[in-house]
């Protein structure tokens, strides 16, 4: 965040979309209302180490990245906040302080915070306990979103609970003591909101969302007789096409058919992130095939597309927009469409946290053609990616200019993007911490420590002073 926009923030103060909390003696009980209150109507932005009157207190800075930790560990627990939601808090420095800022969309839930229901009004976090003032709350939620569309004759002969076995071991294997490992078939369909109930009819039972991702082929035909995905290869007839794949089954295993269809026809170049090998192609395509998935408009005739070309492949599918243009990795806002499908999909580990798409697009985009994706938000969204099968990134010899002091350096390295972008970062933040260059770039604090530690040996990274007080210098 620009120092500009954060004093904007403080200067305003707060609102029904802005909290300030000192959180002197850590994450106190009132930040976790505030939070229930955001999801509950239409999301807001929290600041932790600013007091209510807009004055920077800070937050320690050897404490920031374990009380990081600590919200996400308390927000992850079915006991805190349910339905559970992903955060991903930023640790920002301000006037040479550090404030932790936490973004909270919108949800399709009502949500509970230790099975109390807050809502917001003007900047005051409200228990709310009447009966039709939580049926408000519900029904004004579902009417926004398709996939909550209750379908009360679906029975569990409906729906391919077979598959269940195979997406709770792919939850514990993404994460480790996840909820999911010890839930029955029931629960973890309960837990997933995939049954559900509409107050304003009274009907329960299965929604839209359970029969995308569960349903037979049949009984998604009948619910939703337009779904489908339309693959298609156009490098030589490019009238027709070269190859041809129709995908009309649950959104799961349409993932499966569409990435091996993907892997068929794409170059899986060579690309080295720190000391191990990623899939570019791989990487790409989960990014645009999952998009494609979980966020399309299933109320909408168009049929979803993914055409690979000889320059280019692209998605596009029916998009319930809020906006329409480009979207970049600076401009966007997260907006899931379909917040219970994309949740599924996190829980199984065939998406990230929201935003992560776009930043993942742009990052291995790049890498893979040299040039950026066009990702365009409207009535139909699209994804496109460019393609040149004679790029290769790990030939590429990266220039990197770093200015110190003194002097301008030039240096012809054969570096990563990572590391370019961490001796950028360093270079204008030289006191940072690991942890606040892992947050800075995306990286994992363990990822980040591996690669400081090859720049320091390649002699482009130096430490000064002592381990609390010291800096870093980038150097040739």
């Amino acid at each position: 965040m620009l120092p500009e926009k954060m004093k904007a923030v403080l200067d305003i103060g707060e609102t029904i979309a802005v909290e300030f909390k000192r959180c002197g003696n850590g994450v106190g009980e009132d930040t976790y209302q505030t939070v229930c209150s955001f999801l509950n109507r239409f999301g807001g932005d929290i600041y932790l180490g600013v007091e209510d009157d807009g004055t920077v207190y800070g937050i320690p800075r050897n404490a920031a990245s374990d009380t990081v930790k600590n919200f996400i560990k308390m927000i992850s627990n079915p006991d805190i906040i349910n339905p559970t939601i992903y955060l991903s808090p930023e640790i920002l420095e301000f006037e040479g302080k550090v404030i932790i800022h936490i973004h909270i969309p919108p949800s399709s839930e009502v949500h509970s915070y230790k099975k109390v229901i807050y809502d917001r009004v003007d900047d005051a976090d409200v228990k709310i306990t009447a009966t039709g003032q939580i049926a408000q709350m519900y029904i004004r939620k579902q009417k926004i979103y398709t996939e909550k569309k209750i379908y009360p004759y679906v029975t569990d002969d409906h729906l391919r609970l077979d598959m269940l076995p195979r997406l709770r071991q792919m939850a514990v294997n993404r994460y480790q003591a996840h909820p999911w490992e010890n839930l029955s078939d029931t629960e973890l369909l309960q837990s997933a909101c995939l049954i559900g109930e509409d107050l304003e009819t009274g009907q329960k039972g299965y929604n839209l969302a359970a029969v995308m991702l569960l349903g037979r082929d049949d009984v998604i035909k009948n619910v939703c007789p337009t779904h489908r995905t339309d693959a298609l290869l156009r490098k030589v007839n490019t009238d027709r096409y070269d190859d041809r794949l129709i995908v009309e089954t649950n959104l799961i295993e349409s993932y499966e058919r569409l990435l091996a269809f993907a892997e068929k026809h794409l170059w899986d170049k060579f690309y080295l992130e720190g000391d191990a090998r990623i899939s570019l192609r791989n990487a790409i395509a989960r990014e645009m095939l999952v998009n494609t998935l979980m966020h399309r408009e299933f109320t909408s005739s168009y049929v979803a597309k993914f055409v690979i070309e000889k320059d280019k492949m692209t998605v596009s599918n029916a998009n319930r927009a809020e906006r329409s243009g480009m979207i970049t990795p600076d401009d966007f806002e997260p907006n899931p469409k379909n917040p219970i499908i994309a949740a599924f999909f996190r829980n199984i580990g065939l998406a990230d946290e929201l935003g992560s798409g776009v930043r993942n697009l742009f990052k291995y985009g790049k890498r893979y053609s040299g040039a950026d994706p066009q990702i365009i938000d409207g009535d139909i969204f699209k994804i496109i990616v460019p393609l040149d099968d004679s790029y290769s990134f790990d030939a590429e010899t990266d220039k990197v200019q770093v200015k110190n002091n003194d002097c301008t350096l030039n240096c012809t390295i054969n570096c990563t993007l990572m590391e370019k972008e961490i001796l950028e970062y360093l270079h204008e933040n030289p006191t940072a911490t690991q942890a606040m260059v892992a947050s800075a770039i995306s990286k994992s604090l363990r990822t980040i420590k591996t690669e400081m530690s090859v720049l320091q040996e390649k002699g482009l990274l130096n430490r000064e002073g002592s381990r609390k007080n010291g800096r870093w210098i980038v150097k040739q």
